[in-house]
This record gives structure tokens, C-alpha cells and sequence, in this order.
């Protein structure tokens, strides 16, 4: 196996993984970045665009409160990177006991509903990308868990990726 790739087939892009982190910091900007011309629009002027902003800031609020009951239940184990420190314990508790990455997942629907909300296509396809792209992150990250916790797979047979007996 080449040096810097896992399992997976994925790259580590760093000893902890911080070029994941990089690229997702790079995607959430090109999705404010995309969607910048359509701000001025924001006044709802439809039922179609009414919608859409209940929506999307349905979403929005959604994707923050499961972020930041993520941060709240990983406390001390907390880290933007992939590879779990040395020091961390595997949290299987609060919001983790219904889904393996919350954080991931919030920030896929935060996305989805700032498209939504400025009724951006471009943002869209941003959202899109960043959920693939944390898709694949997750997919590293996970690769990294199996190798530090001998209970990660039976967490991983009990426990959805991103969305509660969905996936």
C-alpha cells in the first residue's frame, strides 16, 4: 500500500488528515462565494420563494443545532481533523448513538439550506460537492477509527453514516 493512502483508497493528505479539513474550509467558502450574487435577491417575492426560505433556514437550523450538539457530546475528544488524537475515547453517546458523524451531517444540511435560502443553483452544486466530498472524508476518518477502537465496527453495524436508518 502507497505511504499516505489508507485502506480506502482515499489519501491521508496530512499525518491527521488536515488537507480534509483544508478542502472542506475551501468548499464552504465557494458556497458563500457562489451564492454572493444572488444576496440582493433574498426578499421573498412568491409562494415558490417563500418556500424556499422556510426551507432552507428550516434546514439551516436543523444542520447547526446537530453541529452543535456534536461539538457538546465529543467535548474533550473534539478535533476538526480525521485522525482521532492520541488521547481521545470513541463517544457512542447523545446524538452520536443515532449517527456516526452529526458534524458532517450538519454541515451537508446547513448547505443544502443556504442553497435553498438564497435559491442559488451554483450553491447547489457546491452543497452537493461538499457532501460528497465529507462523504469521502468520513470514509477516511472512519478508516482511522477501525485501526484505533476494536468497538468501532460494532458501532458502525448499529450506527448510520450521515442519517438515522438511512444512511
Amino acid at each position: 500500500m502507497a505511504a499516505g493512502v489508507g485502506k480506502t483508497g482515499l489519501p491521508d493528505l496530512g499525518p491527521r488528515g488536515e488537507g480534509w479539513v483544508v478542502g472542506q474550509f475551501l468548499l464552504l467558502g465557494l458556497l458563500v462565494v457562489v451564492s454572493l450574487p444572488r444576496i440582493p435577491d433574498l426578499a421573498p417575492h412568491s409562494t415558490g420563494s417563500w418556500l424556499a426560505i422556510a426551507a432552507g433556514g428550516a434546514a439551516m437550523a436543523i444542520g447547526g443545532w446537530t453541529g452543535v450538539r456534536a461539538f457538546r457530546d465529543l467535548g474533550r475528544n473534539l478535533t476538526p481533523l480525521p485522525r482521532p488524537r492520541d488521547d481521545a475515547a470513541l463517544v457512542e453517546t447523545g446524538i452520536y448513538s443515532a449517527v456516526r458523524h452529526p458534524i458532517y451531517a450538519g454541515l451537508i444540511l446547513c448547505g443544502l439550506g443556504w442553497s435553498m435560502l438564497t435559491r442559488s443553483l451554483p450553491a447547489a452544486a457546491v452543497a452537493v460537492l461538499l457532501a460528497i466530498y465529507l462523504d469521502a472524508k468520513s470514509r477516511r476518518e472512519e478508516a482511522w477509527l477501525h485501526e484505533r477502537y476494536a468497538g468501532y465496527a460494532a458501532y458502525v453495524r448499529r450506527t448510520r453514516r450521515f442519517v438515522r436508518g438511512v444512511y
